[in-house]
């Protein structure tokens, strides 16, 4: 078994990754998000992840961005980690940096971005802009990767000096530009906020990213997901998170009644489950031996939280050690990776003197 701890966390947005509980409209209720995001917490998944859609989807109500879903949550929670989606396409990339980096230091450097890149000709249109190709998405994500990481670097860690005597608040040796020339656009910099508590954020994107720490895969069964895996980690992932749905026996009523109930479930490509929660825990420890977590997308917050975190999470603490994250810790402890220095702190030049 791999030494790097086993990360399980939660979709937490919406009511549900089924599909009419999507669209329900506790999205907007600040005390419903509360509440689930203290239970994720108190149950010890490792994080929560947030979506978001560069438009609302045309059968649902709005949602709030999905940045400011996790900012909210930061001074409510002290352990889990908060990673949202933050589209590219049409943001400027500054301006992702920079919320990520806010986000990191709100809640103490718990914070992760799943980079996402949609270009549709309805989202296209909407920002006066062409739909974009694949390709083209593919490239932009990959660049604002690139170009976020390297503002996130561009004040060194002992950047803010706050000298009273000489009335100095930054050392300008220790501030950068970052030079980034892309496809589409250039960013100078440096960043307008100081480098965020984990140095570099958990950056979570699919198995065709570039610069990701963390690397989703799909597949429809543990064989697909194990392929998909051994793809990544040759492709240079540094780990690796399965998708998986979840719909759980839960109340007296089973996992198939249930769906039943639900109405169809549009298939969104992942690894479906839908049994008991001894069921689950087998996945999970089989899917162990090829991937270092998962994301669980479940059918309903307000019912399969409650039995995961009840009923599957101790059973992964015993069965394949799992961990959850502890007060004080950043995202990047709990997923055992390192804090790089800056990359510009060994070969800093006066260039604001």
């Amino acid at each position: 078994m791999s030494d790097t701890p086993f990360a399980v966390a939660l979709e937490l947005d919406a009511d549900g990754a089924h599909s009419p509980s999507g669209a329900a409209s506790g999205t907007l209720s600040p005390r419903r998000l509360a509440a689930r995001g203290a239970a994720a917490e108190r149950f010890g998944f490792t994080a929560v992840t947030f979506d978001d859609s560069p438009l609302p989807v045309a059968d649902s109500v709005a949602r709030l961005d999905a940045v400011q879903r996790a900012a909210f949550l930061a001074p409510l929670t002290s352990a889990i980690g908060l990673v949202p989606v933050a589209h590219v396409a049409f943001s400027e990339p500054f301006h992702v940096a920079t919320q990520l980096a806010s986000l990191d230091w709100a809640s103490n450097g718990r914070a992760g971005w799943i980079a996402a890149a949609s270009g549709t000709t309805r989202e296209a249109a909407a920002y006066g802009r062409e739909a974009l190709s694949d390709d083209d998405l593919r490239r932009e994500r990959d660049d604002v990767i690139e170009v976020a990481r390297r503002l996130w670097d561009s004040w060194e860690d002992d950047a803010v000096i706050q000298d009273a005597a000489t009335g100095r608040y930054l050392d300008a040796d220790k501030l950068h530009y970052v030079d980034f020339e892309g496809e589409s656009f250039l960013v100078k910099g440096p960043l307008i906020t100081p480098r965020p508590p984990q140095g570099q954020l958990v950056v979570v994107a699919p198995a065709d990213t570039t610069g990701a720490d963390v690397t989703l895969v799909t597949g429809s069964g543990p064989a697909e997901i194990t392929d998909a895996a051994s793809r990544a980690r040759a492709a240079g992932a540094p780990l690796v998170w399965a998708e998986v749905e979840v719909v759980l026996d839960a109340r007296a009523v089973s996992a198939a009644r249930r769906l039943d109930a639900l109405g169809s479930w549009t298939d969104a490509g992942r690894l479906r489950y839908a049994g008991d929660a001894d069921g689950l825990v087998a996945l999970i420890a089989g899917l162990a031996a090829s991937v270092d977590g998962v994301r669980l997308h479940v059918a309903e917050l307000d019912v399969d939280l409650e039995e995961v975190g009840r009923a599957v999470l101790p059973a992964l603490q015993e069965r394949i050690g799992f961990r959850s994250p502890r007060a004080g810790e950043t995202l990047r402890d709990a997923l055992g990776l390192e804090r790089s220095l800056s990359r510009y702190a060994t070969t800093a030049v006066k260039e604001f003197a």
